[in-house]
């Protein structure tokens, strides 16, 4: 079967949300065309819909390097990048022992990565305000906010540091007096 054909077979699958068979044939696409970088980036798409980040980052990469040019494939690389990095501070914040050092800078690379992503601007939005750093912490649980406005989570974690940072401040001003 050509590429064209496994594709076609893709997209069935796609319109029967069964993404396993759809990534199977987006396989079997890149197999008969292994240069088609269009082929990688739709197999790409789908392994990141049924949530298959490292696998959809490999796929990505690939459709990048073959057209490293294309803009959307970038973009797109670099959004499950961010999502990788996101869970691996996800990982480390649940931790018996939390780096939230580490953490806070996977997160920063994971939000310049991909500006869109409302869970890792909440999640170093938390751990900024865990780690005492409030004024960061406020930052992005605004943008949060701005990125999910009817967040009510986030709205909850904004006003926590807005609170803090209140508190802190008159803390400040009762020490120096």
């Amino acid at each position: 079967m050509d590429g064209e054909a496994c594709i076609r077979k893709a997209y069935e699958y796609i319109f029967h949300s069964d993404f396993e068979e759809a990534i199977y044939w987006f396989e079997q696409a890149i197999a008969a065309e292994p240069d088609n970088a269009g082929y990688y980036h739709k197999c790409a798409v789908s392994c990141a819909r049924s949530g298959k980040w490292p696998k959809a980052k490999v796929y990505a990469d690939v459709a990048e390097k073959l057209e490293p040019d294309n803009e959307e494939y970038r973009y797109h690389s670099q959004v499950i990048q961010s999502r990788l990095l996101l869970a691996e501070a996800s990982g480390l914040v649940a931790a018996e022992k939390p780096d939230l050092k580490e953490a806070a800078e996977l997160l920063r690379h994971a939000v310049m990565l991909d500006p869109l992503s409302f869970e890792a601007y909440y999640t170093l939005a938390m751990v900024c305000m865990t780690d005492g750093g409030l004024d960061e912490a406020i930052e992005c649980a605004r943008e949060a906010l701005r990125l999910d406005p009817n967040h009510s989570a986030a709205r909850r974690l904004f006003a926590d540091i807005s609170r803090k940072r209140r508190m802190e401040r008159i803390r400040s001003t009762m020490r120096r007096r």
